[in-house]
């Protein structure tokens, strides 16, 4: 160990245990879990956007809801800060209103019951610390440049891992495939995903970016394709195929990148203060 390095913060490091971590709060938690809300009778179409303006509802077809919110046209404010459909096949916790709160989780995925963001947060944001603290105390000491470099990658990898799993224990396990068009073609796409999304055939959700009224109108759109659990490879792969059956990869001649909701909810985002990917899977794994 390099004497310019506190050896406490490396213990500090080495003892970050997601099970002690999240056992040592369980009588504090960060929120009130939910309460179980969802039917039993699997039979039964969900909507965890329900009363929700800017989604899809039960009560209409999808193609009146395409309709009544094109993404092409229709303007991104703090009334409509993106358009949500759902798989009605799937049930998932209730989402509420964004245009009525600020909290972080409900721009993504409908969560699963029992699930605990803001425990999530409060631990993801310790061990980034941790990971900060080590950056700088690593670039701070006697090493060559080829060194420190391996020490960063090693101590990120422990990091990221180590945060999946908060989220894994949280039931924060959503993710999303992120798929990029431009504006003249975003109604088109967000239709075959929409249908596709209703028809069970892709993930739990899947939302797109309005028109926003302040950024470059030629800036491609962001559609997002949500899956259940950013751990189920196979499920991942599944739905990555059915959009390349829909032609909706290739398309752009680049990748597509997949992303859990915990790194958003985080801010892990691309040119994060951390030198964190951004993702976690692409278009081009091969998920073995």
């Amino acid at each position: 160990m390099d004497s310019d390095v506190d050896s406490d913060f490396y213990e500090r490091i080495d003892s970050f245990d997601v099970e002690n971590y999240f056992q040592a709060r369980a009588s504090h938690p960060g929120r009130p879990l939910p309460r179980a809300t969802l039917t039993k009778n699997l039979t039964q179409l969900h909507n965890p956007y329900a009363g929700i303006d800017y989604a899809w509802q039960l009560t209409e077809t999808v193609e009146s809801f395409l309709q009544r919110l094109p993404p092409e046209t229709t303007p991104q404010n703090h009334k409509t800060p993106w358009i949500f459909i759902c798989n009605p096949f799937i049930p998932r916790a209730a989402k509420v209103d964004s245009s009525n709160t600020r909290r972080k989780d409900d721009a993504e995925a409908p969560e699963e019951d029992g699930s605990n963001v803001q425990m999530l947060l409060i631990g993801a944001e310790e061990r980034l610390h941790l990971l900060r603290s080590f950056i700088e105390k690593t670039e701070e000491a006697k090493k060559t440049k080829a060194a420190k470099e391996k020490a960063f990658a090693k101590e990120k990898s422990r990091a990221t891992s180590d945060i999946l799993n908060l989220a894994a224990m949280q039931k924060v396990r959503a993710g999303k495939w992120m798929l990029f068009c431009s504006p003249r073609e975003v109604n088109e796409v967000w239709e075959i995903v929409a249908k596709s999304t209703a028809d069970n055939e892709l993930g739990i959700a899947a939302k797109v970016a309005p028109r926003s009224e302040t950024e470059d109108p030629r800036k491609d759109r962001l559609l997002c394709v949500y899956t259940a659990d950013f751990s189920n490879k196979a499920d991942v792969r599944r739905v990555l195929q059915k959009l390349r059956e829909l032609k909706l990869v290739e398309a752009r001649g680049r990748p597509i990148y997949y992303k859990p909701d915990a790194y958003t909810y985080i801010g892990i985002s691309s040119g994060n203060p951390w030198g964190i990917r951004a993702s976690i899977y692409s278009s081009l794994d091969s998920f073995s």
